[in-house]
């Protein structure tokens, strides 16, 4: 099959480059601008600029990282507001993070695939036409974790069962966690009580070493 069987023959494929490191923008736009059937139309170094961008039109395809610089918006975030506009681009992320927590993140904000940001040039340009033409781009590793996941329901950890599980990575009381998303001390405690059992642990720590060991919660950043 051909770039333009899989787009239908109806012009270049418009790409978003949004990423907050130059280098890594540069790197895309070298790689991607050399396929005959992509047209590299913007680059947005925040996740808010990448909103912006894609609600101006002209985009069919946004590239986007989940980790912006501090203070900005989450790349999943951008990709929610993007993807709840009709006739939004797909959005593709392209991260380094594999987590179930990304992961589910990024799907349930809707983007249209997941990539990893070492995949060779070939599949990350194959991703990007499966996104292009309407279907799921999902790096192998990622659709193994989701596969994983629908296999032991019972045992994986809720989407937001991970929210919680990352502020208390991230030092929080069940008080603050309990403000941050919104709800009681209660069922924030309901939440840790079903993540130590899924887990086999019996504290806030060792959830964390667990989550994070597993791959279900990145490790806290220095």
């Amino acid at each position: 099959m051909t770039p333009e069987d899989m787009t239908g023959g109806s012009g270049p494929i418009r790409l978003l480059l949004a990423d907050d490191h130059p280098v890594v923008r540069s790197g895309l736009r070298a790689v991607l601008a050399a396929e005959p059937d992509f047209e590299i139309a913007a680059e947005a170094p925040t996740a808010e600029r990448a909103v912006e961008l894609a609600a101006a039109g002209g985009i069919d395809v946004v590239l986007m990282d989940l980790q912006f610089g501090p203070g900005g918006a989450h790349g999943a975030e951008a990709t929610a507001q993007i993807t709840a506009r009709t006739g939004a681009p797909r959005v593709l992320v392209l991260t380094t993070y594999d987590t179930d927590a990304d992961i589910l993140a990024a799907v349930e904000a809707g983007a249209a695939g997941y990539l990893l940001k070492d995949a060779p040039p070939r599949e990350l340009a194959a991703a990007v036409r499966t996104a292009a033409s309407g279907r799921s781009a999902l790096a192998p590793a990622v659709a193994h974790r989701l596969m994983d996941r629908m296999r032991t329901p019972a045992a994986s950890l809720s989407r937001r069962e991970l929210e919680v599980l990352e502020l208390v990575r991230d030092g929080l009381s069940n008080l603050e966690i309990s403000k941050r998303l919104f709800l009681s001390q209660a069922t924030v405690k309901s939440h840790l009580v079903h993540v130590y059992a899924k887990l086999g642990v019996e504290s806030r720590t060792a959830a964390v070493a667990a989550a994070t060991e597993q791959g279900l919660v990145r490790r806290r950043r220095a």
